[in-house]
C-alpha cells in the first residue's frame, strides 16, 4: 500500500529492512518534534542517542509483526510517521493502539498527519482490528484532528505527562470502531 495524496507526499508502511535503514531519517522527525515541544515520552534534552535507541526498538516491533511503521516522504524524504501496534494482550486480539504520529514542523499543514492517520486506520482494518485506541495531549494540534477525523473522546486524564521542557500536561484519550477487511 502506497498512497501519494500530493504532488510531493507519499504515504506507505516500511518493511523490516527499511525501517532498520531509515533508522537516522526516523530520529531526525522526532528529534524536531520533541524540540517543538511535542509530548511524546520525551524529555529534552533529546539526543540522536536517544531517538536511534528509540527506533531500533520499533524496528524489532516491524520485524516481528508486532507492529506496522507508517511514514510520509516528500522527495524521498522523511517527513512524519505513525505506528500501529498490534500486539496486545490475549483477551483483546481485535483492539490496535495507534502510537506516534509525528510530522516535521517543516511539513505541517498540509494534511500529511491526516493521510497518515487514514493509512493507519486502513492498515488497522488489514491486519483484522476493529478497536483503535490513541492518546495525545489535551488542547493539541493532534487532538483537534483526531476529533475531524471522527475519532470518539473517551476523556481525559489531568497532569499525565511531563512536556519535553518540564511541567505537566493532561491527556486526552480516543478511540474509534473499524470494520476489519
Amino acid at each position: 500500500m502506497s498512497e501519494t495524496f500530493s504532488e510531493t507526499v507519499t504515504i506507505r508502511p516500511l518493511s523490516p529492512h527499511e525501517a532498520a535503514a531509515q533508522i537516522g531519517a526516523l530520529s531526525r522527525v522526532l528529534i524536531d518534534c520533541v524540540e517543538g515541544g511535542a509530548s511524546v515520552s520525551f524529555m529534552l534534552p533529546m539526543t540522536p542517542g536517544k531517538a536511534d535507541a528509540f527506533w531500533r526498538g520499533v524496528a524489532e516491533g516491524v520485524a516481528s509483526g508486532e507492529r506496522i511503521l507508517i511514514v510520509a516522504e516528500e522527495c524521498g524524504e522523511i517527513v512524519g510517521t505513525v505506528q500501529v501496534i498490534l500486539k496486545q494482550p490475549e483477551n483483546q486480539p481485535h483492539r490496535a493502539d495507534i502510537a506516534k504520529m509525528l510530522v516535521h514542523r517543516r511539513a505541517r499543514k498540509r494534511g500529511v498527519g491526516a493521510a497518515l492517520m487514514r493509512a493507519a486506520e486502513e492498515a488497522a482494518r488489514r491486519a483484522g482490528k476493529s478497536v483503535l485506541v490513541l492518546d495525545t495531549v489535551t488542547g493539541s494540534d493532534g487532538e483537534r484532528l483526531y476529533a475531524r477525523l471522527g475519532w470518539q473522546r473517551v476523556g481525559v486524564i489531568p497532569n499525565y505527562a511531563l512536556w519535553p521542557q518540564g511541567g505537566l500536561c493532561d491527556t486526552t484519550y480516543f478511540h474509534k470502531q473499524i470494520t476489519p477487511a
